[in-house]
């Protein structure tokens, strides 16, 4: 599954939910957007929010964006299913 995330970084607490737009989850890092810590950590939250492996979970585009695309093996109604909560979390 693919997944459009918008990168927070520098926040106080870690946290994927939350919208931005009209398809992006917001994820939350204490990371900094320095040498590419902030989306490694984003990763890493993402994997723990879905319930994965972090090797589970891959950049596909916007390395040095806060918007990113995403890719999540696993159950594609499972991940489906999570998306659509933490979007309204």
């Amino acid at each position: 599954m693919r997944l459009v995330i918008r990168v927070k970084p520098g926040s106080a607490r870690e946290s994927v939910g939350g919208a931005y737009g009209e398809d992006a989850v917001v994820v939350r890092v204490g990371a900094r957007a320095v040498d590419g810590k902030a989306t490694e950590a984003a990763l890493r939250a993402v994997a723990a929010a879905f319930g994965v492996r972090r090797g589970d979970v891959r950049l596909v585009s916007g390395a040095t964006s806060r918007d990113k695309v995403i890719e999540i093996l696993g159950d594609h109604q499972e991940l489906t299913e999570r998306a659509a909560a933490l979007r309204m979390t």
